[in-house]
């Protein structure tokens, strides 16, 4: 994104570096969507962060005519109880997030590597940190806090929630589509899923916890799994604390419902009964917590679909709409088919809408 003098953000471009262990190459799309450029690095040659990000800076400067890179943001997603807000980023800083891969295993270190090596890549350019925890801290204190003693609570075992970083674009796109909602549900459906109840603007419950496997079901995460099933495989010794945890981040969720794929686009088109029974209970999964959430909310006017699958997906919708009928959710058809913003009927009790998220943006105005 580029400032300008009016102080909006205009899109430049999009880019990516992909396939960094075994087929790197780095692919560039322009404002509209159209590929532009694609640089590939050698087969098999596997390529580190410092050198990507180096690259992907090199590169902007050089092609984006005579703008330069002032501030790198990133996306960090646990801030811990130190940070409730985006924050430069110093050697100090970079420590205390780190401390935190303990704790948030699956992206956090990946996070604090970037931060790390474009630091060493470009030591002078400012880098700013935004968490994905951070929205969820509005949450009362009875919805951040599990029933433990008090002295493992203040190891950091707490409910920190993630996916805020979208759900603040969400609440900050919602008033301008329903602006009466105050009680409103949106899901973030993607490889990542999850759910959060939003009073006002404000998080007041989400579906992920301590780390980012728990909640609902995900491509290759397990969602919700009672501890004493845990505790049960390591007494039978099937798994140590790494391979569990292996299992349950990557082998689990739609892949290991289905046995097929994590990919929902794969399992809609699959005739596979495995693929059907995956599907059902995603969104058997989903229903749950959306009445949960309606009753923490005392009610519900609005319920939003954002992220990959809630953006894209017609029959995920439907399934969920169908099934929170209760709550006086009413589908549109052919607005769902056409993929909304509205997808509900105009005599539904509870508007629903797919409104794509835009996580970038609200990095770069932060």
């Amino acid at each position: 994104y580029a400032v300008d003098a009016s102080r909006s953000l205009p899109l430049l471009c999009r880019g990516e570096i992909e396939s960094m262990e075994s087929v790197p190459h780095f692919v560039v799309k322009n404002a509209a969507g159209k590929e532009f450029v694609v640089h590939e690095w050698a087969k098999g040659r596997a390529i580190d962060h410092k050198t990507a990000l180096h690259f992907v800076i090199t590169w902007l400067e050089a092609n984006l005519g005579d703008r330069k890179v002032v501030a790198p943001g990133h996306r960090i997603v646990l801030g811990g109880s130190r940070f409730e807000a985006p924050v430069r980023i110093d050697s100090d800083v970079l420590a205390y997030l780190d401390s935190l891969v303990i704790m948030e295993p699956s992206h956090q270190p990946y996070n604090v590597l970037g931060a790390r090596a474009l630091a060493e890549a470009f030591p002078g350019l400012p880098q700013v940190a935004c968490f994905d925890s951070s929205f969820h801290r509005t949450m009362p204190e009875v919805a951040q806090i599990y029933a433990l003693p008090k002295d493992v609570r203040d190891a950091g075992v707490r409910h920190w929630g993630y996916h805020g970083i979208s759900y603040e674009y969400i609440s900050r796109q919602v008033p301008k589509f329903a602006p009466q909602a105050r009680r409103v549900i949106a899901a973030h459906l993607g490889g990542g899923t999850s759910m959060c109840a939003m009073l006002d603007g404000r998080s007041v419950e989400t579906t992920m916890g301590l780390g980012a496997v728990s909640g609902l079901p995900m491509a290759t995460r397990s969602g919700d799994v009672p501890s004493d099933a845990l505790f049960y495989l390591l007494r039978r010794k099937l798994f140590d604390d790494a391979s569990l945890e292996k299992m349950l981040y990557e082998r689990s969720g739609l892949l290991g419902l289905s046995g097929i794929s994590g990919d929902m686009r794969v399992l809609q088109e699959s005739k596979d009964s495995r693929a059907v029974a995956a599907l059902e209970y995603f969104v058997y999964a989903m229903t749950k917590y959306a009445g949960a959430y309606a009753a923490v909310l005392g009610g519900l006017e609005a319920f939003v679909f954002t992220a990959g699958i809630g953006e894209h997906s017609v029959p995920v919708r439907a399934a969920l709409c169908a099934k929170l009928a209760w709550l006086g959710v009413k589908l549109d058809e052919q607005a769902n088919a056409s993929g909304g913003p509205r997808i509900s009927a105009p005599d539904s009790g509870v508007s629903v809408w797919v409104i794509p998220t835009n996580e970038e943006l609200m990095i770069a105005q932060h």
